[in-house]
C-alpha cells in the first residue's frame, strides 16, 4: 500500500515532524542568540553594521551541541547546563562567527527566502474560508477535503465557491432606471 500512495507517507512524516517541532525546542539557539546580541552590541557601530546576526548565529550553532528540551524542567536543566558548562564554548563560537562573517565584506549572500512557506500559509487560509472550516490545518487537510467531496457527491454542499456570491449576484437597487 505504501508504494501506491507515497503522498500518505510524506504527509504522515510531515505530521510527525510538525509534532516534534511543536513539542521540543533547542535551548542552545536561545543561548547563542543572546550571546550574539551581547557581542555585537560591544562592537564599534561601524563594524556592527556590517555583521549579519543570523549568519553569526548559524555559524556558532553549527559548532555547538544541541540542547533540546521537551518540558519546563528539561528546559531549565539544559539552560543551566548551557549557561554554566558550555558558556565558554558558546562565547568562543560566537566570537569566531563574528570574525568569519567580518572577514569578507564584499561577498554576496543570498539569504533563505520563505515566500514559498508564506504562499502555502496564504493558500491554507483561503481554503479555510472556501471550505468554511476554521479548524483546517495541514494535518487534517486531506481528511477535510475528502469529507467535503463526499458531502458534495451526496448533494450536501458544505462549502462556497470563492467570489461566487459577489460576482453572480445582481443588485437591482443599484441598476434602477
Amino acid at each position: 500500500m505504501s508504494n501506491l500512495r507515497p503522498s500518505l507517507n510524506s504527509a504522515n512524516s510531515h505530521s510527525q515532524q510538525t509534532a516534534f517541532t511543536k513539542n521540543s525546542r533547542n535551548v542552545m539557539e536561545m543561548l547563542v542568540v543572546d550571546e550574539v546580541e551581547k557581542q555585537i552590541k560591544s562592537l564599534p557601530l561601524k563594524t556592527a553594521n556590517y555583521i549579519k546576526a543570523s549568519e553569526v548565529v548559524a555559524y556558532a550553532l553549527n559548532r555547538l551541541p544541541c540542547l533540546y528540551a521537551t518540558s519546563r524542567r528539561g528546559w531549565q536543566r539544559q539552560w543551566h547546563h548551557g549557561k554554566t558548562e558550555l558558556y565558554q564554548k558558546i562565547t568562543t563560537a560566537v566570537r569566531q562567527g563574528i570574525i568569519a562573517v567580518q572577514r569578507d565584506p564584499l561577498r554576496v549572500n543570498d539569504p533563505l527566502n520563505f515566500t514559498a512557506d508564506q504562499a502555502a500559509l496564504d493558500a491554507l487560509e483561503k481554503l479555510k474560508i472556501i471550505l468554511q472550516r476554521q479548524d483546517l490545518s495541514w494535518d487534517n487537510l486531506s481528511d477535510v477535503v475528502e469529507q467535503t467531496l463526499l458531502n458534495e457527491s451526496q448533494g450536501r454542499t458544505t462549502w462556497r465557491k470563492s467570489g461566487c456570491l459577489e460576482k453572480n449576484t445582481f443588485d437591482w437597487e443599484k441598476h434602477r432606471l
